[in-house]
């Protein structure tokens, strides 16, 4: 079945073929159809709709380069490329709150802006030779100025999953959320690792948990900065667990009927769920239902 993802479904040309023709980059900057994304700072403004809010070329800020987002009704979008400001969050505090305000496919192509602008801002030298790199292919690559090496935007695999014994699921809480909150357990693939063997490792390391017989569900863009969520059921062998504290500050399983108390905002539910928009929701949904 579909699982329905937020950070997704952006409709979005993003126009390969044209990012190595210097000439077409002229047109779609020359385009007075063209549109900017607003941004302040990382973070996006939003219209009374929960809209991304677009502006033209004019009013691109003098201390910024345009970078091609790609094309939306064959009208060219950019999105503008300012210098990081020191000392500047990650994640601002009202970031959060706008994310649950947008539709999708919206969110969407926020998550492809934010990491292309976040990605250059942290990639300004080559990682290669060290020395200076400008920006490359209409903004989706840097290339150095010493050793002419092209550096491309990277995407960080991590794998999410629900590990599940005798028709009950495993969820747990980092001391840093929201009190209440519980979710998926998730960690990154490592170099030389399949899906399955990076799930295996991840629950084994922080729940104690020996799982198997993975299944992949879906995934989803996660644009902090620029990572890959994996989403996954996988069978545990028993359900005791070891929690490893340095990682986890409590964990429990849960049944199918908690799960949907948790996901319906019930307020006697026994633990919060994750916030729409993040794929740990998803995946709780789907296993809820029984899929």
């Amino acid at each position: 079945m579909s699982v329905a993802v937020g950070f997704t479904g952006a409709v979005l040309d993003r126009a390969d073929h044209e990012r190595d023709d210097p000439q077409a980059l002229t047109r779609a900057l020359g385009d007075c159809r063209a549109r900017l994304l607003k941004l302040d700072g990382l973070d996006p403004q939003l219209d009374g709709d929960g809209q991304l809010v677009w502006t033209s070329l004019a009013d691109l800020p003098d201390d910024a380069q345009p970078l091609l987002l790609g094309y939306i009704a064959g009208r060219s979008h950019f999105v503008p490329l300012r210098q990081r400001e020191a000392h500047a969050p990650v994640r601002s505090p009202a970031l959060f709150h706008m994310l649950g305000l947008m539709p999708p496919g919206q969110a969407g192509l926020y998550a492809a802006a934010r990491s292309l602008v976040d990605w250059h801002q942290r990639h300004g030298f080559c990682a290669n030779c060290g020395s200076a790199t400008a920006i490359h292919r209409a903004g989706w690559a840097r290339r150095c100025a010493g050793c002419a090496a092209e550096h491309f935007p990277r995407t960080d695999p991590v794998v999410i999953m629900l590990a599940e014994h005798d028709g009950r699921a495993l969820v747990a809480r980092q001391a840093s959320w929201p009190a209440g909150r519980y979710s998926a357990l998730a960690g990154f693939v490592e170099v030389g690792e399949s899906i399955e063997e990076a799930v295996a490792r991840e629950v084994l390391e922080e729940a104690g948990v020996r799982v198997g017989n993975v299944r992949y569900i879906a995934s989803q863009p996660w644009p902090f900065p620029s990572s890959l969520m994996i989403a996954c059921v996988a069978q545990a062998e028993d359900d005791a667990l070891t929690l490893d504290t340095n990682e986890l500050e409590d964990g429990f399983w849960i049944t199918r009927e908690e799960a949907r108390a948790a996901l319906a905002g019930d307020p006697a539910a026994r633990f919060g769920a994750p916030p729409p928009y993040a794929i740990a929701h998803s995946l709780l949904r789907h296993w809820a239902d029984g899929e």
